[in-house]
């Protein structure tokens, strides 16, 4: 078959760091070729250059077997090179239509009609079921990466990179997505997946291109290759899927949720009539499908969101109306669902985000005056600890750290105050499957200790592999509370749809 990318020998160093080391990668015509790494690997830095928004400092790139220059994204787009980024690049409050025309508009006047009618077209072609006319502030998360992808369809994009494509979608979503992948496929286009999710290039990829550190470590055909296989040469040792977890003896309740009532920014109720108890000694998942009420039960437990009625009680004493500086005093740690704006300051140093909750009390400063050397000290222990990777350093600005390395950065602050209690909202979202169990392992540690954890996650796996208990929400609502040995994902499944788990057990 022929390649319709060859990126041969690429180099490209930053400040500090080679992220790609002497790379090569081949894609061959309407296949789906995944490149598989871990955090901060130099998967989306090779993206990056392909799509014309880094310059290699050394290396060759063909299209369809010509050697080209990518000097930016246009050039990309008129080789018939588009990309879907981790980070949606779409105007909140335009319509479908108007974000895909946008940069694309050929006349004084803007023939929207024409325009939404090849979108449609577009979207039935390839299952992507999307309105022209919905305004992306309207839509789900899932439907705003399809409209992505029309913007690349109707630039004629024929080679596709997915950049991360699953991290903010729903199981369903992500079903639908692979599906999509497989109808662009069969209409001959070529797609480049990056990913660290192993089910996923299982399922939809047929070769995958594996780099560690930078380096390229090899190309595998996936049909043939186990998942621990692909796993091990990412990671670059034996990675275990299953996390060790000992019993543990559930000591008083830490957090006592009770009758909690909470609003959205609509002002409807998100949270309805709430109670639940996490106890030292256990780990609590939260269960639902997204948007069911979980971002504003965490909200309302860190102090985010205010509460309409209910209490909360902390070690046996009330905290409903504690403020946000209180709630961390007494005990609680947070890992945010949004990194970017709720877990780190993205325009600070690593080093003062890793001090954000604890900058004013000693030993980080002394009568009003911060004590660098004792911050940064604390910062480079943590990304040790942690494995934060960035070009320089503690100095690095938190927003030029990739997804996963920010991620562990948050993790890493949270777990070394020693908390109470963790609550930990997606806490692997976007993390490689060697720092997945690292930091599964640290929660069931926390928990080991002693301490409690309430586990808010939308991949059941991850909720089955870590809880003690499930609770399973809906609509706002606990639908009902069970113990994670005596129940499988089918029942709760059902639960998630607002069956009780008496009736799910039928």
């Amino acid at each position: 078959m022929s390649h319709v990318i060859e990126m041969l020998n690429i180099r490209k160093e930053f400040p500090g760091i080679v992220a790609n080391d002497d790379i090569t990668l081949q894609v061959e015509k309407g296949e789906i070729h995944a490149i598989l790494g871990e955090n901060g690997a130099g998967k989306s830095t090779l993206m990056s250059i392909l799509f014309g928004l880094y310059h290699p400092d050394r290396g060759i790139i063909k299209v369809k077997g010509k050697e080209v220059k990518i000097t930016n994204p246009n050039d990309a787009n008129d080789l018939g090179i588009g990309m879907v980024h981790q980070h949606f690049q779409l105007v909140q409050n335009f319509t479908v239509t108007e974000n895909i025309i946008l940069g694309k508009e050929s006349h004084f006047i803007l023939d929207r009609k024409s325009a939404a009618k090849k979108i449609k077209a577009l979207s039935e072609q390839y299952g992507l079921k999307i309105d022209p006319n919905s305004v992306i502030e309207d839509i789900t998360v899932g439907m705003q990466q399809r409209v992505e992808i029309l913007k690349m369809l109707y630039r004629d994009a024929e080679i596709l990179i997915f950049d991360e494509p699953t991290a903010v979608l729903t199981p369903q979503e992500i079903e639908e997505l692979m599906q999509i992948m497989r109808n662009l496929v069969k209409e001959g286009k070529s797609i480049i997946l990056i990913t660290h999710k192993l089910d996923e290039i299982k399922a939809v990829a047929s070769r995958c291109t594996i780099i560690r550190r930078g380096k390229m470590i090899g190309i595998v055909d996936v049909a043939t290759t186990s998942q621990a296989e692909m796993a091990s040469m990412m990671v670059g040792r034996p990675v275990s899927f299953k996390v060790e977890k000992g019993e543990v003896e559930v000591g008083s309740p830490v957090l006592e949720i009770s009758h909690l009532n909470v609003l959205n920014v609509k002002k409807y109720f998100a949270v309805k009539d709430f109670s639940l108890t996490v106890s030292r000694g256990e780990i609590v998942g939260i269960a639902g499908v997204d948007g069911n009420g979980q971002s504003e039960l965490v909200e309302a437990i860190t102090g985010l969101r205010p509460i309409e009625s209910g209490t909360l009680t902390f070690n046996g004493k009330d905290m409903t109306h504690y403020s946000i500086r209180e709630r961390n005093e007494a005990g609680i740690g947070h890992i945010p669902e949004d990194r970017q704006k709720r877990g780190l300051v993205m325009e600070s140093s690593i080093s003062d985000n890793m001090v954000i909750k604890e900058y004013y009390r000693e030993p980080f400063s002394k009568n009003g005056v911060l004590r660098q050397q004792v911050i940064d000290k604390h910062a480079e222990e943590i990304c040790e600890a942690f494995d934060v990777r960035s070009g320089e350093g503690i100095f690095s600005h938190a927003g030029k750290l990739s997804g996963g390395n920010q991620q562990k950065a948050i993790v890493g602050r949270e777990m070394v105050l020693e908390p109470d209690l963790i609550i930990a909202v997606q806490p692997t979202r976007g993390l490689d499957v060697g720092a997945i169990e690292y930091i599964h392992k640290r929660l069931v540690e926390h928990r080991n200790k002693g301490k409690a954890v309430l586990l808010v996650s939308f991949e059941l796996d991850e909720i089955f592999n870590l809880s003690d208990r499930i609770a399973v929400m809906n609509s706002g609502e606990l639908i009902d509370v069970v113990y994670t040995q005596q129940t499988n994902e089918d029942q709760v499944g059902l639960m998630m749809a607002g069956v009780k788990s008496k009736e799910a057990s039928v």
